[in-house]
């Protein structure tokens, strides 16, 4: 709980002789002033600011007479040090203050500063006293003295002859005799026989010893090596001593003392530290500073330092005293914090907090440099306070305030509310408090009242008031005190209540303030929030008393007493249920000890209507219960979640070594009547990593802090560094950390056969977003436990943790995960217990999880033969084929051709598992990705041209489907391929074959020019074209308006044919194709005339001007990726006009000058066309199936599309190339249905079917005359103008704008294999999302 910070600082002492080298430091009992011993020189130091006040130096003669300086003591009221020499001598020195106002230091203000005047204590507090050194008395012990220790008023001092005196402080003896240890019996404790066996030797004598004022006794250390504590038999130090040793240690060298919690720790020569430093740091002696802050070392030579550096001012060689800074958890003082799930350290001047994250969301003004957000923060979690504890590791450090800290320094207590913004801190006198919404301190306004209450039982956080103990100076009276937050600091403002003793400890539950005496006594007060007029105030009323002496040896021994919801029965048995709220118990922690005291239901119980709202809280207590041992920390929550009443209603210990505890509730299942052998409760150990400080109840998370060392290694560099204290220790920082601890518990339940309440714990928890981890955490420890146990389990673990597992949808990846983190040796005894992993593998098949399918098949890559390997690859390459997993499916390809190539012979690479990411979690096949056209993933948004991508790739799927075809292995994989394409096409999927070829770089021409009469054929042109319509999002047309009558009237917009469009029930998209050409274009003149007779016109309005644009128009409130009218309405680069200002449409439309008819023009003209992007993927499968010969194709894309100028293409390649005439037939009986359909249902298609009528007849001609004509016929300018016009190069298949020239694409005719990759890029390119300019010639 405490914190090494930063460098330590080095005291700068007085330059003299290596005699005058500091060897011992003691602090007084008030830790303000410090003994520092030199050989023949006694320093007294102050804390802060940390000066050298007084130097006594010893003269050469005495020095000779007394021997060098060896150890000091200071007495309990820090007037007097008592010093030991080496030749048995104890020197008595006085130490006295100079009267009057000199100081030795003292702080300059400027004048008129309000800190020179009014402030009572002000010299005391912010001046290092100027103090005389005296010495008094010399006693002679006649014998080397080996220890000194305070007792109370007198002082015991153990000699080298095996004597024990008692001396006074007045450097009297008290007329009794020594005590000789060789009279002293030992036992083995302190309850058997008092005539235990003595030392038995001559020469025994103690080497070290420290008096343990809770025990009453010496904890000592022999010179041969026994250890011991020895104690007198009646209560005062008298001859009759009586010891106890443990036996089997004999190598003891030191010793120290916790009297809180009457341990004693006793150093042995066998440890040995694994430090493993250059220049090892020898501390002589240390001794702790006020309130822990600041720990003062001695320091020694370095072991090789003599040697290494013989230089005489090696600054290393050279003891000093080092300053080592510490910050500590806020429990260490006050344990009763209220809030139990923020880690709170305090500092010397500062205080850190798990909670800033909180401060900064409310307040944007506000910055922090240690705010840096980690990756568990961005995970987003679910529950805000989890996001916010645990935001980075990194604290949020508040300054304490610089004007308090002068007259109050050292900050003793301090404490966080329950929201986490407010923080009170105390240190000498009176208490301060910060918010962390404003940043800003609220202090005492009359400094009288501050300096007059000293803070006795530390404080706590009740709603928005401070509630805190104190001792009134001028009134000499114990108090009790509510201050409300938002008034001022002011006792004006403040409930006071009189107390009757000494309050030690205070702590908050619900409405009652629980208050632990210096009497031994407890008392409960209620707390109510009060409005006197315009003042709030709370009210305090004392409830109930219980009397603890008979169980409390010392009232020091407490550590911490709360007031819990917490008892032996949970809730269900009680016999009302309100009683579940109020059954109140006392804890308390007596040295370790956790004592419960329940209150007592035995007696009559009082009806809820018949009694006083008081009255109920006043039922006596049982006799104490002891819960725990070694207990140093205690969390408990009054919150109520009936999801997770598990973990609220149960007990958190920490013990320490031992790990943590928690007393969990056993609930039965649905409420049914408990079992009668069943305890209700249960207390189960789990080990955690780290010092725990805070518990996240409902998260099922500890926090805590560690400590981390930083080196600045490359300060060795400079010669003249080699000795600075930044070379010597690592920079120190604390760091927030957390742990799971919730398969710990799990596992518990299980080994303890409570398989059912583990399933209800685990089932509370399933929603946390680190649940996975807590199930793979679980089976992996049980696993690597017990298969690498060398002795035979007779009752293992883990069929019961496999079978808890399976309750989960997660069991399958739960158990690849754990697989691929744990060596391969174990799988077979894990897979033994959870079942055979092509059975796994086919589940996951089944659940349609395939990411976690491909893990499985890493599994049976290494435990089965490849034809099982190949078996199920092949199953779930087929299932990711289907399912469009297009990382998945090359993943396969590279996994089936290394079995083919005998590559499976090696194991694969397992490195550790990852959850399932956008790229579908495959990081295993990182070492054998295949190398296809680049991820439309990484494809800049940019404009993007296809010159880059027309080289074959260089990766094993260029060469697959090049000099390796005749390969057995590809030829299996391309067997797959060729199946899925054929299904593809013939359920008219044309879309997600496009998706298919472009992402698995398919040979999609060669495929379809072997398949033109077979697959690639198109069977029923009017499903074809239906599919392709709601495929491509592509709206069916309707008879224009413009067509009927003028469609402006009024300024309104007339619609004609609704009850069309009320036929029309799968088409959710109004389509007007309007003039919108220039203002003298007569409206009345329907577009199908403006069209004109010959096709140049067509060609350039469809890509120079506004007259006739196609836009796509849909409601907000459609699904779907293609329906936003941003991604709808992108037009090519030459309409320039409306393209720049939809933008201006549609984010500013109420600022526009346009009128509405002219906006209904333009919306109009925008109107006619399906998304941009389902027209660059329609024209670029337009462009493949005219390559492959698949006419009939071109044809129902052709009619999408609207335009004559594809049918004409199509028409001249029938007229010069040779076309096979049942395809010709199949085109011409094909376009007789579409027109049946189109007169029956979509009258819409009527005028297009009218206009390419001329083509349609043309084409009835060929296919009955069958003419084929000899060579290539040049077609006139007037009827294609296939070089000169704009819309040739979108006509033969571009899938844009025409950004790039024929020539620079490559010649006019392309060769396949690298037109196929042009495919392969573009098409992964243009069925993402974006626009892009391609152009493929």
């Amino acid at each position: 709980m405490y914190f090494l910070s930063g460098w330590p600082k080095r005291l700068l002492c007085p330059v003299g002789s290596p005699a005058e080298a500091p060897v011992h430091v003691q602090s007084d009992p008030q830790r303000t002033l410090l003994a520092v011993l030199a050989a023949a020189r006694l320093s007294i130091w102050y804390s802060r600011p940390s000066v050298l006040i007084v130097t006594y130096k010893e003269p050469a003669k005495s020095s000779s007479q007394f021997g060098s300086y060896k150890q000091a003591e200071w007495r309990p009221d820090s007037t007097m040090i008592a010093v030991s020499t080496a030749n048995g001598y104890i020197l008595f020195f006085h130490i006295t203050s100079t009267r009057g106002d000199k100081y030795l230091y003292e702080p300059v203000y400027p004048k008129g500063s309000p800190q020179m005047k009014g402030t009572p204590h002000f010299k005391e507090e912010q001046c290092a006293p100027a103090l005389t050194l005296e010495m008094r008395k010399v006693l002679d012990l006649q014998a080397p003295i080996t220890s000194l220790q305070s007792v109370l008023e007198d002082l015991l001092v153990a000699t080298s002859d095996g004597q024990l005196h008692l001396i006074h402080w007045e450097g009297m003896t008290n007329g009794k005799k020594a005590i000789n240890l060789s009279t002293v019996p030992f036992s083995l404790d302190l309850q058997s026989s008092r005539a235990g066996s003595f030392l038995g030797f001559a020469d025994v004598h103690i080497r070290d010893m420290e008096y343990c004022a809770t025990l009453d006794g010496f904890a000592v250390v022999f010179n041969d090596g026994k250890v011991g504590f020895i104690t007198p038999m009646s209560s005062r130090f008298t001859s009759e001593l009586h010891g106890v040793w443990p036996q089997d240690v004999v190598d003891g060298t030191c010793v120290a003392v916790n009297n809180k919690y009457r341990l004693m720790a006793f150093g042995c020569a066998s440890y040995r530290s694994d430090g493993t430093k250059k220049d090892p740091l020898k501390i002589n002696s240390m001794s702790w500073g006020a309130e822990g802050y600041h720990l003062w070392v001695i320091s020694g030579f370095g072991s090789q330092n003599t040697e290494i550096e013989p230089e005489p001012k090696s600054i290393v060689k050279q003891p000093g005293i080092l300053l080592f800074q510490f910050i500590k958890s806020a429990l260490t003082v006050n344990p009763c914090m209220s809030n139990q799930e923020q880690v709170l350290l305090q500092g010397e001047d500062r205080l850190y907090l798990n909670c800033g994250e909180a401060s900064q969301t409310q307040n944007p003004r506000s910055s922090s440099v240690h705010y840096k957000p980690s990756s568990l923060a961005e995970g987003g979690f679910e529950s805000q306070s989890l996001s916010t504890l645990l935001g980075h590791r990194h604290w949020h450090v508040v300054q304490i305030s610089s004007t308090y800290l002068e007259t109050n320094w050292p900050i003793r207590f301090s404490a966080i509310d329950k929201l986490g913004q407010n923080i009170a801190v105390v240190g000498k006198f009176g208490f301060a408090h910060y918010s962390l919404l404003t940043k800003k301190w609220k202090l005492f306004g009359n400094i009288t009242q501050e300096q007059n209450m000293i803070v006795t039982g530390g404080l706590a956080w009740w709603n928005d008031f401070i509630v805190l103990a104190c001792y009134n100076i001028s009134d000499r009276q114990e108090e009790l005190r509510v201050y409300l937050r938002t008034s001022n600091l002011d006792n004006a403002f403040a409930h006071i209540t009189k107390a009757q003793a000494e309050s030690l400890l205070l702590s908050v539950f619900r409405d009652m303030v629980v208050v632990f005496r210096a009497d031994c006594s407890i008392c409960l007060y209620s707390i109510e929030k009060k409005s006197e007029g315009p003042n709030t105030t709370a009210g305090i009323q004392v409830l109930q008393e219980v009397s603890m002496s008979r169980y409390i040896p010392h009232p020091f021994l407490v550590v911490s007493v709360t007031l819990t919801s917490v008892s032996t029965e949970n809730g269900i048995t009680l016999k009302m249920p309100q009683q579940a709220r109020d059954a109140e118990s006392i804890m308390l922690n007596l040295a370790g000890q956790l004592i419960m005291m329940q209150r007592d239901r035995s007696g009559p119980q009082i009806r809820e209507k018949d009694s006083n709202p008081n009255q109920r809280k006043l039922l006596p207590f049982c006799a104490p219960v002891v819960l725990a041992q070694s207990v140093e920390n205690v969390w408990t929550t009054c919150r109520a979640n009936k999801q997770k009443r598990h973990l609220l209603e149960a007990l958190w210990l920490s013990c320490g070594g031992a790990g943590m505890k928690v007393w969990l509730p056993l609930f039965p299942r649905d409420h049914r009547k408990p079992h009668s052998f069943l305890s209700q409760r249960i207390m189960l150990p789990f080990h955690i990593n780290i010092y725990p400080l805070a518990v996240l109840f409902e998260d099922a998370l500890v926090l805590g802090a560690v400590n981390d060392t930083v080196l600045y290694d490359s300060l060795y560099t400079r010669s003249s560094a080699r000795e600075q204290l930044e070379v010597l220790f690592p920079f120190c920082v604390v760091e927030r950390t957390s742990q799971i601890y919730l398969h710990h518990i799990l596992r518990q339940l299980l080994v303890r056969n409570l398989g059912e309440q583990a399933l209800l714990l685990a089932q509370s928890c399933s929603a946390l977003p680190y649940f996975p981890h807590v199930l793979e955490l679980m089976l992996h420890e049980v696993l690597e436990e017990e298969a690498t146990s060398r002795e035979p389990i007779p009752d293992p673990l883990l069929p019961t943790v496999a079978k808890f597992i399976t309750e989960f949808p997660l069991f399958l990846q739960t158990v690849v995960h754990c697989a691929r983190k744990t060596e391969y040796a174990l799988w077979n005894y894990l897979f033994a217990a959870v079942g055979n992993p092509k059975d796994l593998f086919e589940e996951c098949l089944m659940a349609q999880d395939l990411d976690t399918a491909a893990s499985y098949l890493i599994i049976l890559q290494n435990m089965e033969v490849p034809a099982v390997s190949r078996q199920h690859a092949t199953l779930l390459f087929n299932t990711a084929l289907e399912q469009g997993k297009w990382d998945l499916c090359r993943h396969m390809i590279r996994f089936l051709k290394a079995i083919g190539s005998g590559e499976s012979e090696t194991p694969p690479s397992t490195p550790t598992a990852q959850e399932p990411s956008s790229s579908g979690g495959f990081e295993f096949f990182r070492n054998r990705s295949i190398s296809l056209s680049q991820s439309a993933d990484n494809v800049p948004a940019s404009k993007f041209s296809l010159q880059k991508t027309l080289s074959m790739p260089s990766g094993p799927s260029g060469k697959r489907w090049s000099k390796d075809s005749d390969c057995a292995e590809n030829m299996y994989i391309d067997m797959m391929l060729w199946r899925h394409a054929r299904r593809l096409l013939e359920e008219v999927r044309l879309k997600d074959l496009g998706c298919f070829a472009a992402q698995l770089g398919f040979e999609l021409i060669s495929w379809l020019c072997k398949e033109r009469a077979r697959a690639a054929r198109v069977d029923n042109f009017v499903i074809a074209l239906k599919r392709l319509h709601k495929d491509f999002l592509w709206p069916l047309p309707i008879i224009p308006a413009s067509s009927l009558s003028s469609p402006f009237k009024n300024g309104k917009l007339r619609t004609v044919g609704e009850q069309l469009l009320k036929s029309q029930s799968a088409d959710r998209f109004l389509n007007l194709e309007i003039d919108a050409g220039l203002s003298n274009v007569q409206r009345s003149q329907s577009w199908l005339s403006n069209i004109g007779p010959t096709h140049h016109e067509i060609d350039t309005a469809s890509s120079q001007g506004p007259q006739m644009q196609d836009a796509f128009l849909s409601p907000l409130s459609n699904k779907g990726d293609e329906c936003s009218i941003g991604s709808a309405t992108d037009l090519t680069e030459s309409s320039s006009m409306v393209d720049g200002d939809w933008t201006v449409v549609d984010e500013s439309f109420s600022t526009l000058s346009l009128t509405q008819s002219e906006l209904e023009h333009i919306s109009m003209e925008l109107a006619s066309k399906g998304p941009h992007k389902s027209q660059v993927q329609l024209r670029y499968l337009l462009h493949i199936f005219m390559e492959a010969g698949c006419l009939d194709w071109c044809i129902v894309i052709g009619l999408i599309l609207r335009e004559s100028s594809i049918i004409n293409q199509i028409l001249v390649i029938i007229q010069t190339t040779e076309v096979d005439g049942e395809m010709l037939q199949n085109i011409k009986t094909g376009l007789h249905a579409v027109d049946r359909w189109a007169s029956a249902d979509c009258p819409g298609y009527k005028p297009f079917l009218n206009i390419i009528k001329p083509q349609l007849q043309k084409l009835s001609e060929i296919t009955e005359e069958q003419v084929h004509p000899e060579a290539f016929q040049p077609v006139t300018v007037g009827k294609t103008p296939e070089q000169t016009s704009p819309r040739a190069e979108e006509s033969r298949g571009s899938s844009g704008h025409g950004s790039i020239p024929q020539g620079e694409v490559g010649g006019s005719g392309m060769v396949s294999g690298k037109e196929e990759n042009t495919t392969c890029a573009e098409e992964e390119e243009t069925f993402q999302d974006g626009t892009y300019d391609c152009c493929v010639s």
